[in-house]
């Protein structure tokens, strides 16, 4: 039987912004997330919408991802709705899966906050403690502006933590005490970084003093969250992230010795800069890398000048130079060596377009299409065009007169 449900009342110091003061329409919600939201509402339970999504529709963007967040417990939920998971150890949560492969996250109002949290469809009941009030929920997120909530039923904006005045002021503040809610959970100063690059806002000052007094505490983050965090900015536009890390000197606590040659060497930050704009620019018209080719090109231009004078084996070249370069975030070995496959071929076809040579084994080799998907992005500032391939490239800049050299057996 379900726990003796009650409505917990809004605290007096929430501020909140009715419909004509803000510009969020159904219209921009997915459907699917509005019918959990009113559905929750006729059951009797507060439920929001929460995060990114709100702030996104504040600023008059169309959001990709929501997130739902009620009073009622997980296994609440699973009762009320078909086809929920409830994964989570520490603390539930309940995935709710729908019939064209959707997934959309709902989960409680938290008292406290999880650093870190890991699936566990097995997991058993956690504390009732962890559940707290709409109040308490906000105060327990990392910043501001990703701490509003939207009230479908009613319309409304609801703020506890001053988020509404740093929308209006672009500002991205952390809620409490920086210095503290950064050594709590250093990989913070990363996604304020990261909000305030994409968004193009100003970090608050207090925040700002604390990024560079607690920055060093990146590097003792667990490798394993660190490639994560990586990954995400590898996902959506990348350079404003990379420019910003590079800024407050961060690049050395996630990437090593190739974090500090790019924060000290003008060059090589200029032409990682210039690569990641083209691939920016490929992403918002749906061009999509792979993993390997996203790590692939913010590695390439540490790499190519190490590559440049290799006469022996590259592939032996390049292990040493990633274990040398002592990275904080963990790339798993199976994507190292894809990586390190992928800039090997990478470097043979920018030699053969410079000197008219090419071996015809080259285009046998696994990762042949992803490094001729580099070079065009690499060396033409371009995306291949319809059938275009590296091999096309090569004979119409050679088209009489070269041979493919082969390499002769011994």
């Amino acid at each position: 039987m379900d726990e003796q449900h009650t409505a917990p009342e809004r605290p007096d110091e929430s501020v909140i912004l009715e419909r004509p003061g803000h510009s969020i329409s159904h219209g921009d919600i997915d459907p699917d997330v509005l019918k959990i939201l009113y559905h929750l509402h006729r059951q009797g339970f507060i439920a929001y919408l929460t995060g990114g999504a709100v702030r996104d529709m504040m600023l008059g963007k169309h959001p990709k991802d929501f997130d739902v967040v009620t009073d009622a417990r997980p296994g609440q939920i699973k009762k009320r709705f078909r086809n929920v998971y409830v994964i989570g150890r520490r603390f539930r949560l309940a995935h709710i899966h729908f019939a064209d492969g959707k997934i959309i996250e709902v989960s409680t109002f938290r008292s406290e906050a999880e650093p870190s949290e890991e699936s566990d469809p097995e997991a058993v009941a956690e504390p009732k403690s962890v559940y707290g009030t709409p109040r308490e929920d906000a105060f327990r997120r990392d910043i501001t502006i990703n701490a509003l909530y939207y009230d479908p039923v009613t319309f409304s904006v609801i703020d506890y933590v001053g988020g509404l005045e740093d929308l209006a002021r672009r500002k991205v503040r952390v809620i409490g005490d920086p210095a503290e809610r950064f050594t709590e959970d250093p990989v913070r100063i990363w996604r304020v970084i990261r909000h305030a690059a994409r968004l193009g806002f100003d970090i608050e000052e207090a925040t700002e003093r604390a990024i560079y007094s607690h920055r060093q505490l990146l590097a003792a983050s667990p490798g394993s969250r660190l490639y994560e965090e990586l990954n995400k900015d590898l996902a959506y536009e990348t350079r404003p992230v990379f420019e910003a890390l590079r800024k407050y000197s961060l690049l050395r606590y996630i990437l090593g010795r190739i974090g500090e040659d790019y924060e000290a060497d003008q060059n090589l930050s200029s032409r990682l800069s210039a690569l990641l704009d083209i691939e920016d620019r490929a992403k918002s018209r749906g061009f999509l890398l792979s993993l390997e080719e996203m790590h692939a090109l913010i590695f390439w231009p540490w790499i190519e000048p190490l590559l440049a004078g290799v006469e022996g084996d590259p592939n032996l070249v390049l292990k040493n130079a990633f274990l040398g370069a002592q990275m904080r975030a963990t790339i798993p070995r199976n994507l190292r060596a894809n990586v390190i496959q992928i800039m090997i071929i990478l470097r043979s076809m920018i030699r053969a377009i410079r000197t008219g040579h090419m071996r015809w084994s080259l285009q046998k080799r696994s990762h042949y299409d992803q490094a001729s998907r580099l070079f065009f992005l690499i060396e033409k500032g371009r995306t291949p065009e319809g059938g275009e391939s590296f091999e096309g490239l090569f004979k119409e800049a050679f088209p009489s007169g070269t041979k493919w050299r082969r390499r002769r057996r011994r």
